[in-house]
Order: C-alpha cells, then structure tokens, then sequence
C-alpha cells in the first residue's frame, strides 16, 4: 500500500482507513488488468462483495485475506510479523559452546591407615 505521498495512518478514522484499503485494491486488480468477476471468483466471493470492498464500504479479514491472496499480495501483512528482538548475550552464548571445566582426578599417594582401636 505505497503511494508517492505520506499518509499519516494514525490521524485517519476507520472509514478514511477502510476507503484507503479498497482503493489500494482496486489499483492493484486494474494494474494486473483484472476484472471485478474473475478475482471474485478465484477468492470465492461474489462480485458484489469485492465492489464494496474496493469501495471501503463492507468486508472482513478472511474476504481481505482471499482477495490479497488472488492479487498475489500478501506480502502487505509483513508488519504483522513479530519478530523477537535477540540480545547480544544471547547472541554471544549461541556463537560459543559452554567451556567445560577440567579437573584433574585426586589420586590418594598411600592407602589410609587403619586404626589399631
């Protein structure tokens, strides 16, 4: 959903949101030169919805989800994807294996004297 201008996202409201997202749509399915009927049939939903979707008007995930799959968009959900920040000791710890330490076994230099008791 790259455009040439910067959209301030948090200042939108949800409708403002949901236009963006349809119009980012319908850009996508007229640029692949695509029609209204064949990518709602491939996403298996009727025509209709994807019109209102594209209008920002209707929709919901899973329909989103079909019609990003069909456009071959997926790619847009990439900042969903949490990734789990990695600590430098961690990183240090997973590069060198644990040192094992040695010792040297006692050796007793005479037996132990009994005891005459």
């Amino acid at each position: 959903m790259s455009e040439n201008t910067y959209i301030n996202w948090e200042l939108l409201n949800d409708v403002a949101i949901e236009k963006k997202i349809g119009a980012f749509l319908k850009k996508v399915r007229q640029q692949q030169g695509k029609t209204q009927q064949e990518v709602a049939k491939l996403a298996d939903i009727s025509r209709s919805t994807l019109s209102l979707l594209e209008a920002g008007e209707s929709g919901n995930l899973k329909t989103l989800i079909k019609v990003l799959r069909v456009l071959q968009k997926l790619s847009t959900f990439k900042d969903f994807e949490y990734i789990e920040p990695f600590s430098p000791l961690a990183l240090a710890e997973a590069q060198h294996p644990p040192i094992k330490r040695v010792r040297k076994k006692k050796t007793s230099k005479s037996s132990p004297k009994k005891s005459d008791w």
